[in-house]
C-alpha cells in the first residue's frame, strides 16, 4: 500500500497537467484563451481533425482524472482507517482505571470575619443643604 499511493498521486498530477495542456491547445469558439496560446498552430501541426482528436482526448483525461481521484480517496481512507483501528485496539486492551470513591464536601462553617460585627455603628453621611 505504501507504494501504490505515491504512484497514484504522481499519475494524478500528470493527468492534471495533460488535461490543462490539452484544454489550452483546443481552438476557442469565440477567440478565448486558446487564441492567446496560438490556437491555429495545432491545426498546422496535427492536421484538420485536431479538434475532434483533442476533444476526445479531453473526455478520456477527464474520466481518468475522476477515476484517479476516487481511487486516491478510497486508498487514503483505507490507510487512515487501518491506523485508527490500531489505536482503537490499543485503547480496548488497556486496563480500565478504578475510580476513587467520592468524598462528600465538608459543611460550610461561617467564619468570624465574614459576619458583620455588632459593635460597628453605621456611618452617617452629611446632609446636603440647598442654597
Amino acid at each position: 500500500m505504501w507504494l501504490i499511493l505515491p504512484a497514484l498521486l504522481v499519475l494524478h498530477v500528470m493527468v492534471c497537467f495533460l488535461l490543462v495542456l490539452i484544454v489550452l491547445m483546443q481552438l476557442p469558439r469565440s477567440e478565448g484563451l486558446g487564441a492567446a496560446f496560438g490556437g491555429g498552430v495545432t491545426e498546422n501541426i496535427f492536421g484538420a481533425q485536431t479538434t475532434h482528436v483533442l476533444s476526445r482526448f479531453t473526455v478520456w483525461l477527464g474520466v481518468a482524472f475522476f477515476a484517479l481521484t476516487l481511487l486516491l480517496a478510497v486508498a487514503y481512507t483505507k490507510q487512515n482507517s487501518a491506523k485508527t483501528s490500531k489505536v482503537q485496539r490499543e485503547l480496548m486492551s488497556a486496563p480500565v482505571p478504578i475510580a476513587a470513591p467520592v468524598v462528600p464536601a465538608a459543611a460550610a462553617v461561617p467564619s468570624a470575619t465574614a459576619a458583620p460585627s455588632a459593635t460597628a455603628a453605621p456611618s452617617a453621611s452629611p446632609a446636603v443643604t440647598a442654597p
